[in-house]
């Protein structure tokens, strides 16, 4: 399956709990009975190719299927899951033709009577994950609170070690930069598990360490393999020892992997060396936090004082960040509060940053000083300004304050209620799309590359806006009064003018 750039935030759905749903009346009539579900697509295209992403579940009544066999094999290419097919008004039957080739090629066929709309079948995918999502969210945070109270123990490392073993059903040990074993829990693997882990660990934590040279590759921090049905995992630990985590599992669940990233960090706090008043505030502040502190509570830690600013950035090149990059990034930008999510690497600047500069190399957007608790927001907003960046090709672009002009003269509250009720008809995906394309004055490409869709998406999604709201998004005047409006929709991120230079 394709990699997506921004997969749904819950574990995938299995087919057997979709078929399940009785009232929807689906029947599994070709190909394998099992397959993993991340989303669901509609589409009447001949070739729906270039719109998947990779685990849809395809809808579709059949309105353009010519060559069966060809539509199978492209949507296999595409990494769709599974294909549902809609019985009438096109066809009274699924086509034979389609059947076999969902065999050849492997392809879960499900049968959708005519009786079920296809909006029916999303909702209770959608209701799936999101019953999925919150069992995980919650075993992930008892596996927290179980380790954090490890932690605290006299033997800490061990008891983290146990407790980790314990929440992933497997065995858990923490090597040494020479491969031997430091602390080990959980049940004994066969030879060759435990050869492919110490494998594993030279790649993330090599026992020499390469020398330093232009456009080499740093060391990956994590490393995964599978190994006749067992999940194998190691994780390189801070702190300069050169210490790994190797996991090996009997299966791998969604959040397993947040799971073992808590035991990640414990460890490498509890396995560091001596540090600097700074490096150990900085990891106390951490702690308290894994234990629930409030954010407010630990900043005082972290000496940013009443005031923060957040910084996202993303390699010019396109090419993927790692920790070595944002280090490097958030060392330029002078704070040591640096993180890597996927390609966009986030610095935390303590105190107020008015004035960030363009960095060789990077696009950078910028969330302007607020306090510890808008922290949320503050992201949202540096987000929202990369974004801008991207699309204008400007290095830098900063989020401000919107400055108050005639929308001052109307009291805030009698603001926020206005832009409420205007803008009640829109989900929150329909009014960020908007809200971008009117600050990128209605570019249908610009959006598109700010909000990482495709274009033909911000039109529909546009066009949705302008029936919903029964107003002409061609009209000056509703556009400003729609921007002012969303300018004071405040749950949506906060309002705010984006400046770029």
């Amino acid at each position: 399956m394709p990699d997506s750039p921004a997969g749904p935030p819950a574990p995938p759905i299995h087919l057997a709990e979709l078929l399940g749903r009785e009232e929807l009346g689906l029947r599994r009539i070709a190909g394998p009975d099992h397959a993993d579900l991340l989303w669901v697509h509609t589409s009447e295209m001949a070739d729906p190719y270039p719109y998947l992403l990779g685990g849809e579940l395809l809808l579709t009544a059949g309105v353009q299927l010519t060559d069966a066999d060809t539509y199978v094999a492209r949507l296999v290419e595409a990494g769709a899951a599974a294909l549902g097919f809609g019985v009438a008004p096109v066809h009274d039957t699924v086509p034979a033709a389609l059947v076999e080739a969902c065999d050849r090629h492997g392809m879960p066929l499900l049968e959708v009577p005519p009786q079920t709309p296809f909006a029916a079948i999303a909702r209770a995918v959608w209701r799936l994950m999101a019953e999925a999502r919150h069992r995980e969210l919650r075993r992930v945070t008892r596996a927290q609170q179980a380790l954090a109270t490890a932690a605290a123990r006299p033997d800490p490392v061990p008891a983290v070690l146990r407790q980790l073993a314990v929440q992933l059903e497997g065995r858990v040990a923490l090597l040494t930069a020479d491969g031997g074993v430091l602390h080990a829990a959980g049940g004994r693997p066969a030879p060759d598990v435990r050869t492919a882990l110490a494998r594993l660990a030279r790649v993330v934590a090599p026992a020499t360490p390469p020398a330093v040279s232009p456009g080499r590759k740093p060391n990956p921090s994590s490393a995964t393999e599978t190994r006749g049905g067992t999940h194998l995992f190691a994780y390189a630990l801070g702190g300069g020892q050169g210490l790994a985590l190797t996991l090996a599992t009997p299966r791998r669940d969604f959040g397993d992997h947040t799971v073992a990233g808590i035991a990640v960090v414990l460890l490498s706090l509890l396995t560091a060396p001596h540090q600097g008043a700074d490096a150990a505030g900085r990891s106390a502040a951490l702690v308290r936090l894994l234990l629930g502190a409030a954010p407010q509570d630990v900043a005082p830690l972290l000496g940013g004082g009443d005031s923060w600013t957040v910084v996202h950035a993303r390699r010019a090149d396109g090419a993927p960040a790692d920790r070595l990059n944002a280090g490097a990034l958030g060392t330029a930008l002078g704070s040591a509060l640096s993180d890597v999510d996927r390609e966009t690497v986030r610095v935390l600047l303590p105190g107020r940053h008015e004035a960030v500069t363009p960095q060789p190399g990077w696009t950078l957007g910028v969330s302007g000083p607020g306090p510890v608790a808008a922290l949320p927001d503050a992201g949202t907003r540096a987000a929202r300004a990369l974004g801008h960046a991207e699309a204008t090709r400007t290095p830098l672009v900063t989020h401000r304050p919107g400055i108050g002009g005639l929308a001052g003269l109307i009291p805030a509250e009698h603001a926020e209620a206005h832009a409420r009720a205007l803008l009640a008809p829109l989900t929150g995906p329909l009014a960020e799309t908007l809200r971008c394309w009117l600050s990128l004055h209605g570019n249908w490409d610009r959006t598109a590359v700010a909000l990482k869709v495709h274009r033909n998406t911000v039109r529909q999604r546009i066009a949705r806006c302008a029936a919903l709201l029964d107003m002409d998004l061609d009209d000056m005047d509703v556009r400003t009064e729609l921007w002012f409006a969303l300018r004071e929709r405040r749950p949506a991120g906060g309002g705010g003018r984006i400046h770029g230079r």
